[in-house]
């Protein structure tokens, strides 16, 4: 600011040539020229550095959109820019809305944005089960996580369609036994019909320790014509849509858990129609479940067939009869 103030002291004496006193300054005449100028405009006090912001924003987000962003997004804390505008998009098509990474940054800046905790995943695995070929080609089941719900310990059994990622099922069970499992699947299966296949992982009362690792649940399976499919011990990365589905289903209901099986069903029930009706899904290009998912053609059969064997096969009974 003082050699400011010296060149256009100097500049006012009008004793040097003006490019010599700008060589003598160290400026080039432009500088001098904007210099000078300033000066005549407003004195001394003009020639601080002026701020080189835009004098007016004409991509700036309106008042108007913020506010809508910023009461979803209070809504759904777990919703990402993607979705909150893929879902706004679908209420209002005829509005322009901002771009994700511009709404990113606006909710960063009203606080509305946790930092995320970097995660170390493995290498994909090789190998892969069946395709989710189309709806009702893969149900995928298994019990979240217990927690507690009052004093007693909530298992809650999930059952989703892989192929729409539609949750048919969130049931708040107190024992993860096979009479409460096979109740469960039994009114999924009366409401959607019968998939080809269902894929868990390898605890009860999907699997056991016999031969084939067959339990009760998967033999009943068999007899209704659905094939079960259980993923490798420790990698629960081969059912990787449900468990990420369970993180959420954790977020939005459990924490923290209601406060008795009632309200934590009620809670689930609320999850699962938002979830299939309202949340855009990332993985089906924003479309929600629902959209995705139709009942299966196979229903649900009023009586099992009863089971043959050949002449010479020994029957032996397997389980107790109570």
């Amino acid at each position: 600011m003082n050699e400011r103030v010296k060149f256009i002291a100097r500049y006012l004496q009008n004793e040097e040539p003006f490019a010599a006193l700008c060589a003598d300054a160290g400026i080039s005449r432009k500088t001098g020229y904007k210099w000078v100028e300033r000066y005549d405009e407003g004195g001394v006090g003009a020639l601080v550095d002026q701020s080189r912001a835009p004098r007016s924003h004409p991509h700036a987000i309106p008042a108007a959109v913020i506010d809508v962003l910023v009461a979803l997004r209070r809504r759904h804390p777990r919703w990402g820019p993607r979705k909150l505008l893929a879902w706004l998009r679908r209420q209002d098509p005829g509005r322009a809305w901002p771009v994700p990474s511009t709404v990113g940054h606006m909710l960063r800046e009203r606080g509305l944005v946790r930092p995320r905790r970097r995660h170390r995943y493995s290498a994909p695995y090789a190998e892969r089960l069946r395709d989710y070929a189309g709806p009702n080609a893969i149900w995928c089941a298994d019990f979240k996580g217990h927690f507690l719900v009052g004093d007693k310990r909530c298992h809650p059994l999930t059952i989703m369609d892989g192929f729409s990622r539609y949750l048919l099922r969130c049931q708040a069970l107190k024992r993860p036994m096979f009479a409460q499992t096979r109740s469960v699947f039994e009114s999924a299966f009366r409401e959607f019909g019968l998939p080809q296949t269902i894929r868990t992982d390898n605890g009860a009362p999907f699997s056991t320790l016999a031969a084939g690792g067959l339990s009760r649940l998967a033999v009943w399976w068999i007899r209704l014509g659905i094939r079960p499919e259980r993923i490798l011990p420790g990698r629960p990365d081969q059912n990787g849509r449900h468990e990420r589905m369970h993180s959420t289903v954790k977020a939005d209901t459990a924490r923290p858990p209601r406060s008795s099986f009632r309200t934590q069903q009620r809670a689930f029930e609320a999850f699962r129609r938002e979830y299939n009706h309202e949340r855009p899904h990332e993985a089906l290009s924003y479309d929600t479940p629902a959209a995705r998912y139709a009942p299966s053609s196979r229903p649900y059969p009023r009586q099992l067939p009863e089971l043959e064997y050949p002449a010479h096969f020994r029957l032996e009974r397997v389980y107790p009869t109570a």
